[in-house]
């Protein structure tokens, strides 16, 4: 059902396939075998893309249903056993200070809570929320928040990040239009395009895809690729990262499902709150 309602928001596989962090085929047989167990299409495929046919924009309404009253009869069987559990995405870099604070934080307000957390890389800024695999997320705008609720947390000015041995790397500071003739890190298709846009400098790019933070720094030390990276970020001495006067600074956000009442979700977000001010 999750496969469904994913294809079904996107409308389109790929895109589907990528928000949770999955290869196309599977997710294609998957609907397929639901159309089977179903009896009916539910998607119409043409050369112009997919739409969803009577049936699917049935299911989806039901799909979504199923799924909210597993996630309650999860958290109620959960406490049932009382185990309190609470998922919590992370994207790319954990090394955040403000993480280790909030860490020690909550475990101090919940010495009795289950915490599990997901490290996800930078092609979902919503660290697996939208695909139901974490409670909250920590991650950074902007990206899509339909449906989401989000908290900012900090601000942090952003640099590019260039080769130690880079004409420009010796710059105290630089600014975009500097950089125009540069191949920039990609993400993969499917990606939010809010998020690619920010990461890009607000306009299209060319360069290598790129998943993970490593897969960025080792894109500079081999290719000579430049990207943007938040300033204050441990960098190895091969690699030098230069700020930059004219991009927006990179928000750290707390993000959570729009109506969400977990409780444990509230006291996470005002924790975080005060352990990202210091």
């Amino acid at each position: 059902m999750r496969y469904f309602v994913a294809g079904a928001e996107e409308l389109h596989f790929g895109r589907a396939a990528t928000r949770l962090h999955m290869r196309q085929p599977p997710l294609s047989r998957a609907i397929k075998q639901l159309e089977a167990d179903v009896g009916a299409l539910l998607f119409a495929r043409s050369p112009a893309g997919v739409t969803l046919t009577a049936v699917g924009t049935v299911l989806l309404d039901e799909a979504r249903a199923l799924l909210d009253h597993a996630d309650r009869v999860r958290a109620r069987v959960s406490a049932a056993a009382g185990v309190a559990t609470l998922t919590i995405g992370i994207l790319g870099d954990g090394t955040d200070p403000g993480v280790a604070r909030l860490a020690a934080a909550f475990r101090r307000h919940h010495p009795g809570i289950d915490i599990r957390v997901r490290d996800t890389d930078l092609t979902d800024p919503t660290c697996g929320l939208r695909a139901g695999l974490v409670d909250v997320a920590l991650t950074r705008a902007p990206f899509d928040v339909t449906a989401l609720t989000s908290r900012a947390l900090r601000s942090d000015p952003v640099g590019v990040v260039l080769r130690a041995d880079d004409p420009l790397a010796r710059r105290d500071e630089l600014r975009l239009a500097e950089l125009s003739d540069r191949r920039w890190f990609q993400f993969p298709q499917g990606t939010d395009p809010i998020w690619q846009s920010y990461w890009n400098g607000g306009r299209p790019r060319q360069g290598p895809v790129v998943r993970a933070v490593q897969e960025c720094l080792q894109a500079v030390l081999w290719n000579g690729t430049v990207g943007l990276a938040p300033l204050g970020h441990d960098l190895p001495a091969e690699l030098a990262v230069v700020p930059l006067t004219d991009m927006p600074p990179s928000r750290v956000v707390a993000v959570w499902n729009e109506g969400d009442t977990n409780p444990l979700i509230r006291s996470f977000v005002e924790i975080a709150t005060t352990a990202y001010r210091h």
